[in-house]
């Protein structure tokens, strides 16, 4: 399903205006970017579009009242300064399971008001590379201790025998 249409799904009947969550997961982005969402939505505190192929976030319209945002599972890498204009009181920021691969596009975040006066409480960072090389060395440890466990046990039997 669409963008445009999942939102006009979630509307039930209502005005832009009066609605305050928006759930958009798992539905279709037209190239990327954002549809149908517009400026009219001005008492929207929660947005979530997990999972929609979303590559960019220029077109995010202003929504001053927006405190939670979720965005994982999406192809984002960058232009996240975005956010510092158009979402003012963002307090919760969900972007595990994109495309950022270092800490430099999330400087902006870091330019951000709301990181200044240290409003936001939660940044999620899930999948990145240095992440990635510790689960890793996590696994390499786990696997040598095994190891070194099943040759103990291999000499126990051999004793025995």
């Amino acid at each position: 399903m669409e963008m445009k249409k999942r939102i006009n799904l979630e509307l039930r009947n209502r005005a832009p205006e009066e609605v305050t969550e928006l759930v958009l997961d798992n539905c279709l982005c037209v190239n990327g970017e954002i549809e149908g969402l517009n400026d009219t939505f001005k008492k929207l505190e929660f947005l979530s579009m997990a999972n929609v192929e979303l590559s960019s976030l220029a077109r995010l319209p202003s929504l001053n009242k927006l405190r939670k945002l979720e965005l994982s599972d999406n192809i984002i890498s960058g232009g996240l300064e975005v956010l510092a204009e158009k979402c003012p009181n963002l307090t919760y920021l969900n972007l595990s399971g994109n495309k950022i691969k270092d800490l430099s596009t999330v400087e902006a975040l870091m330019e951000m008001k709301m990181m200044k006066r240290k409003k936001m409480k939660l940044v999620h960072l899930k999948n990145m590379k240095k992440k990635r090389r510790k689960k890793r060395r996590m696994r390499m440890r786990m696997r040598m201790k095994r190891a070194r466990n099943w040759e103990r046990e291999k000499r126990k039997w051999a004793y025995h025998i």
